[in-house]
């Protein structure tokens, strides 16, 4: 079999001619840029000469100004506190990824600043205040549910805000939800629950935590009775163990070391997400308990944000070498021995993506077709 060699197709070989008048195969094939630069080619040598110089300008010229970026990030972050909102009350997934960045991330990050972490529970009209007034500079960071670019999408009145004109730093883990039950409750599995209905706690109209529910009362025909107001996360395993309620929508990070999970006090029934956690490789997907064809598509799309995650972002119009140094910060971060022993201390998940990675899926999730968003506004209001 021929070796493709630095090439990108195999193809008869060249030949060239050589002294003796016979023919020979080139010891790679070129490829057209390569016939171009290959001084064996008309022009190479000058060709070739050409693309050196002008390689050893170019890095030349964009050395400094890289050089300058970088003392200009530095000069900026140099004793300055960086601070990362949360838009709940202390615990919770949110406020544990926080609280690890802020311990670790400054001194990847140059200048190093120091960190600080402010909780203001206020759901939603947090989320509107970073985006409408929140510092410009690369001091601010958020952290923020993975549904916002939905929501943006399906509650247009609620989610008043551009998540294009945001920049993501990196995602800490994947977050699929689960719908946890009490032992106890009314009903406990899908088939019990479209014949009886329990109460679910809810802590934000734009999160997994009345979403997800909504979703299966609409297209997965089982009863439950939403109840919002909650403060946070936190006050939903709370008022579950009271009694209160009976089920809670949440991210399984946050579940899956609980005493009670532990203990079968409270056991997951269906998870949201584009596959299955590998946790719970036998609890189905929302779209795998939904018959409706039109149903499954809005579950899957309500549920693409859990590629999102727990992830960090920054305001609009943020300086862009500013922005990609807190992404090569969170890089390194997630790299860190310090920060990964501490996570695993606090049983907090860490299974990252880059921020562009984050992007890009939050850009996909802004690009659903017209028709799949209309019909997931059934739930959303």
């Amino acid at each position: 079999m021929e070796s493709c060699g630095r090439t990108s197709s195999c193809r008869s070989s060249p030949r060239i001619a050589r002294e003796d008048g016979r023919k020979r195969p080139l010891e790679r094939e070129p490829s057209a840029l390569w016939q171009e630069l290959d001084p064996r080619f008309r022009g190479g040598e000058r060709r070739w000469r050409f693309v050196r110089a002008f390689g050893l300008t170019t890095a030349i010229l964009l050395g400094p100004a890289t050089a300058q970026a970088q003392d200009s990030v530095a000069t900026f972050y140099r004793g300055r506190t960086v601070s990362i909102t949360i838009g709940y009350p202390p615990g919770g997934s949110y406020d544990g990824y926080s609280r690890l960045a802020a311990a670790h991330m400054g001194k990847y990050i140059p200048g190093h600043p120091s960190f600080i972490v402010q909780n203001k529970p206020g759901g939603i009209g947090v989320m509107r205040s970073f985006y409408e007034t929140a510092t410009r500079d690369g001091a601010t960071i958020g952290i923020f549910p993975e549904t916002i670019g939905i929501v943006q999408l399906t509650q247009p009145e609620i989610g008043k805000w551009n998540v294009r004109e945001l920049s993501y730093i990196g995602s800490f883990a994947n977050v699929n939800a689960v719908f946890m039950v009490r032992k106890g409750a009314p009903a406990t599995t899908i088939e019990e629950l479209k014949r009886t209905a329990i109460d679910v706690g809810c802590n934000t109209p734009v999160g997994v935590s009345y979403i997800n529910p909504a979703i299966m009362k609409t297209f997965g025909g089982l009863k439950l009775n939403i109840i919002c107001g909650y403060p946070g996360t936190a006050s939903l395993p709370i008022a579950l163990a009271r009694g209160e309620i009976d089920m809670v929508t949440g991210a399984w990070t946050g579940w899956k070391n609980r005493s009670e999970v532990v203990r079968g006090e409270i056991k997951p029934i269906i998870q949201s997400g584009l596959a299955r956690h590998k946790d719970l490789p036998d609890v189905p997907l929302m779209q795998e308990a939904i018959a409706d064809p039109t149903g499954k598509k809005v579950a899957e799309f309500m549920s693409a944000g859990s590629a999102i995650g727990r992830a960090l972002i920054v305001p609009p119009k943020v300086p862009a070498e500013r922005v990609a140094a807190l992404r090569n910060a969170f890089e390194a971060l997630v790299k860190d021995p310090e920060f990964l022993r501490q996570a695993a201390q606090t049983d907090i998940e860490i299974d990252p993506k880059s921020g562009p990675e984050t992007q890009t899926i939050s850009d996909a999730i802004l690009a659903t077709p017209p028709e799949v968003v209309k019909s997931a506004l059934a739930v959303s209001k």
